[in-house]
């Protein structure tokens, strides 16, 4: 009987590594994806980020003098955040997204 305890722990102490290994493999994957898409934008300009995600929800000028364009989504109830730095010649030159998938 205590064999057969043993072996029901780990056989479930081994199915839950697995599951959580799954789950940080399909995290990975969106975050590359979500990557691959919004580099496209890098070194083009700002009017064509502006024409495919639209006008932004806020916008400012940072502490280097360049503009940030930011933009809120949600999906499933959790807010998506998408970043975008435009240099003064109006050219993308960088990207955060946070939370988004």
């Amino acid at each position: 009987m205590a064999k057969l305890k043993l072996f029901l722990i780990i056989s479930f102490s081994f199915l839950m590594i697995a599951g959580c290994q799954t789950i940080k493999d399909k995290t990975n994957k969106i975050v590359e994806k979500e990557n691959e898409k919004l580099s496209k934008y890098i070194s083009k300009p700002a009017s064509v980020l502006q024409m495919d995600l639209g006008k932004p929800d806020e916008d400012f000028k940072n502490a280097k003098g360049n503009f940030e364009l930011i933009y809120n989504t949600k999906k499933y109830g959790i807010p998506c955040e998408r970043r975008f730095e435009i240099n003064p010649d109006k050219i993308v030159i960088g990207f955060v997204s946070n939370g988004c998938f």
